[in-house]
């Protein structure tokens, strides 16, 4: 018989179904007990008539199911009786009369309840058990939802004629504004990989090949402190990069990529305003106090979406101790952004007057008051390129590790630009959870370990020596 899911059982009243699934909840009633099968489609009623007789049918032992045991049902679907409608479940107007059992795996006492939201619970011991932790409909329901998003984004893209390519994980090293996650090389000892913070320098050599318009739903990877907007280790990205393109072609796109989001996708929110406000730098710091205003009109409408851009950043800071990744130490300026932003057109001649009065073409995706997403318009001359590289204090050393974009920029190369939203925290901010971990499968927790593998891990003695790799042990102070 092939298997009927809980949803589908509405269209099968009166014929036999075979389901398979979860028993969420076990409720004893005298002589009759009723359980309710949870699968990936929602949940049903079952009614069990126990009977021990060994005349009477059907014969089976059902006293030592409990909750979370995944069972095998066949029964028979039928109407509730009058009075007796669930209206809280889509399935409520069905039962199923259970003809026979089975126990397919049992389930032991569960660390903690999954029938609560689960902001209760210790989150080192929900991400300990976080395939536990996702069995609660606020979990499931985050995740499907993602699914969806990025779904609908890949559909959106793909009929506007991007090319979704998959760019390596395992790459070079460059200063790019975080701190590399490196990997050894087996077969080239003594040099390593690095997970890529972001796929910037493949995206902007698609575009030198030609292909002009590129996305992929990319996995980064930063060596920074978590926090609830940032979980430690790795994220998701929109990545998208167009080729002879303007600063407004790429907010175009966007507003309108992520308005058809929020519309099909979130229909109980809307967005406060459309065309989203382009606010400058400057004037969001002086009215705003920060970079990522917040917009809304009323802060306690959990359904009110304000979107907004800021853009007119300055090309350059003053480089501080902090900016440990640029330049030999000795430059004054860091990047405001990244090395690759294009400098306004109307302020190149300040790049040797006055380079922190230069604003950059970049734009910062707001919502609700957290950055969602960065891009910008990038460089394609050589020559500037060589010249930021210059006032954030490149070493020789440190030009060589981008060769390849200087030499890609001299076989002709168009102009080009593009954004990157952070899938995470765009569903954060618009669902209104508390941290990016609320909406991602497997995150590590804040103290940066990924608790359901325990990883990081030690590696034993053998792979060290294959990989030519001592490891010293610190002494204590």
């Amino acid at each position: 018989m092939k298997r009927t899911l809980a949803a589908e059982t509405t269209s099968a009243v009166e014929k036999e179904v075979l389901l398979q699934g979860w028993v969420n909840t076990r409720r004893d009633h005298g002589k009759i007990i009723f359980l309710d099968l949870r699968d990936r489609s929602g949940v049903v009623q079952l009614v069990i008539v126990p009977s021990t007789s060994k005349e009477s049918k059907p014969t089976f032992e059902v006293s030592h199911i409990t909750a979370e045991d995944v069972i095998e049902v066949v029964g028979l679907v039928k109407e509730r009786p009058a009075g007796m409608v669930n209206d809280k479940i889509a399935t409520g107007r069905v039962e199923i009369e259970v003809q026979s059992v089975k126990i397919i795996s049992r389930a032991r006492e569960l660390p903690f309840p999954i029938d609560t939201d689960g902001y209760e619970v210790n989150e080192e011991v929900r991400m300990k058990y976080r395939y536990l932790d996702i069995r609660r409909p606020r979990m499931r329901e985050n995740l499907r939802l993602r699914s969806r998003v990025t779904t609908l984004i890949r559909n959106f893209l793909t009929e506007r004629d991007f090319v979704e390519v998959e760019t390596p994980i395992l790459t070079k090293t460059t200063p790019e504004g975080a701190r590399d996650f490196i990997v050894p090389s087996r077969l080239q000892k003594g040099k390593f990989y690095a997970l890529p913070q972001s796929p910037q320098q493949y995206k902007q050599l698609l575009m030198v090949a030609g292909l002009e318009r590129y996305f992929q739903i990319a996995r980064c990877f930063r060596d920074e402190d978590p926090r609830r907007d940032r979980a430690y280790g790795e994220f998701t990205q929109l990545d998208l990069e167009m080729s002879f393109v303007t600063q407004g072609d790429l907010l175009q796109l966007t507003e309108e990529l992520f308005t058809k989001v929020v519309s099909e996708l979130f229909p109980e929110k809307h967005i406060t305003q459309s065309p989203w406000p382009r606010i400058p730098h400057k004037e969001a710091k002086e009215k705003y106090g920060t970079d990522k205003p917040d917009v809304r009109k009323d802060k306690n409408d959990a359904g009110e979406l304000a979107f907004a851009w800021t853009i007119d950043f300055p090309l350059f800071t003053q480089q501080s101790k902090e900016d440990f990744y640029y330049g030999s130490g000795k430059a004054k300026f860091a990047p405001s952004h990244h090395m690759f932003t294009a400098p306004h057109p109307d302020d190149i001649e300040l790049l040797d007057k006055d380079p922190l009065k230069v604003r950059g073409l970049q734009h910062d995706l707001v919502l609700n008051g957290y950055e969602v997403g960065g891009g910008s318009i990038r460089i394609h001359q050589a020559e500037i390129q060589e010249k930021v590289f210059d006032l954030i204090g490149f070493t020789p050393a440190q030009k060589v590790q981008f060769a390849h974009m200087l030499t890609a920029f001299t076989y002709g190369v168009p102009p080009h630009g593009g954004i990157a939203p952070g899938i995470d925290r765009f569903l954060m901010a618009a669902l209104g959870e508390p941290s990016v971990r609320e909406v991602m499968a497997f995150p590590s927790s804040s103290s940066g370990q990924t608790s359901v593998m325990d990883a990081p891990s030690v590696v034993s003695k053998d792979q060290l020596k294959e990989l030519g790799i001592t490891v010293a042990t610190l002494k204590k102070k």
